[in-house]
């Protein structure tokens, strides 16, 4: 790989992690994992409510569609406006902005109670909002790359995995808020938290950037104009080899694991079991960013998917439930381990210049077995 370094003196600051900007950027991806769990949780609900199950398939074909082509997208769009604007923080807002107008758009139409002929304009909200989530996201997760050394972005990885796992071993309890909350309500404050969380991040990125001659951003972290090509297939098989494990783990463990360690554990619900799988997930996540600092980001990586692959056949082939608890663990270490390597992996495999774009089409490929199990189950 040929590269040329831009900064000739490399202070404290630049080899350290810009907190104040890594803790925005979590808050800004926890209220997008809520956003997520409202959306997945209230779907099925006002699809029944308004009669538009028959609808079901098709939403989730879009849905999968708009998940895999938007990220890629914005990243363009966002690569774009790094040179154009000076920095990537517009296409960021502007996905924001969006995402929280419909937020409030699907909040009082929720509160209308529209009729025959307007009820219409919710399965429209729904595409509407799918498309602002996904434009905001990937441009949002790429400025990581610009507040943290590289030799730091499994450390930064894993604060995030650490905010995501963690409201996902939450769900049931967010689940029953947003029940006890309604529809309106929970979109209102979905779009509130949203924008409030958008908001602080770009107050605090904006001093990261400043626009010089030729526009470029300038982070605080010491960067590398990285003369490669970008390895647009190998960064979406990162992407394909993270969203693989977290589609069968979110998707098929809680009922196989609620049988096959049903005898073990005084645990039934198979939710309960991936609870803890998350939760041992994010305390590991700091332990295990150290492990692949010191052993490589790609090694790490690749040993990772081996094995977690190895223990997601052990679970669904072997019929000893001590065996499926061991591999249970191990799944959980090695799906911590690819959450903090794939995505500064696949950052260190693309161009300077089409940075915001690799980081999109990572996250294509972790939707992609999502959206095609969604879809068929829908089928």
């Amino acid at each position: 790989m040929e590269a040329l370094s831009i900064s000739p003196q490399k202070d404290s600051a630049e080899n350290s992690i810009a907190w104040k900007q890594l803790w925005s950027l979590a808050a800004l991806y926890g209220s997008v994992v809520i956003g997520w769990i409202a959306y997945q949780n209230y779907q099925p609900k006002l699809l029944e409510k308004f009669h538009f199950t028959d609808f079901s398939f098709p939403l989730m074909v879009f849905q999968g569609i708009i998940l895999v082509v938007t990220p890629p997208i914005a990243g363009r769009i966002g690569d774009r406006y790094r040179f154009q604007k000076g920095h990537r923080i517009p296409i960021i807002m502007n996905g924001i902005s969006f995402a929280a107008m419909v937020f409030m758009a699907v909040a009082f139409t929720l509160f209308s109670d529209p009729g025959e002929i307007f009820k219409w304009i919710l399965p429209v909200l729904i595409v509407f909002w799918l498309i602002s989530m996904s434009i905001f996201t990937s441009p949002a997760l790429s400025t990581l790359e610009l507040f943290t050394p590289v030799d730091k972005l499994p450390r930064a990885m894993a604060i995030l995995t650490i905010v995501a796992n963690l409201i996902y071993s939450l769900e049931p309890i967010i689940v029953d808020i947003i029940d006890f909350a309604g529809a309106p309500f929970t979109f209102i404050a979905g779009g509130t938290v949203v924008f409030i969380s958008g908001y602080a991040l770009r107050k605090t990125s904006l001093t990261l950037f400043k626009v010089s001659d030729n526009k470029e951003e300038r982070p605080i972290a010491a960067i590398t104009l990285d003369t490669q090509r970008s390895r647009f297939f190998y960064i979406f098989f990162l992407g394909l080899a993270l969203g693989l494990p977290t589609t069968i783990m979110f998707n098929l463990f809680p009922d196989a694991l609620s049988v096959k360690l049903s005898g073990l554990l005084e645990i039934s619900s198979g939710r309960a079991i991936l609870f803890y799988v998350l939760v041992i997930s994010a305390l590991m996540s700091l332990p295990v960013s150290n492990l692949v600092n010191k052993v490589g980001v790609e090694r790490s990586f690749w040993a990772s998917f081996v094995l977690i692959m190895i223990s997601i056949v052990s679970i669904f082939v072997f019929q000893s439930a001590m065996v499926v608890l061991i591999m249970t663990i191990v799944f959980a270490a090695m799906f911590t381990s690819l959450s903090v390597s794939s995505l500064p992996l696949a950052i260190s495999r693309s161009n300077y210049y089409e940075k915001v774009l690799c980081v999109g089409i990572f996250f294509s490929g972790v939707a992609l077995p999502d959206g095609i199990l969604e879809s068929i189950l829908a089928f």
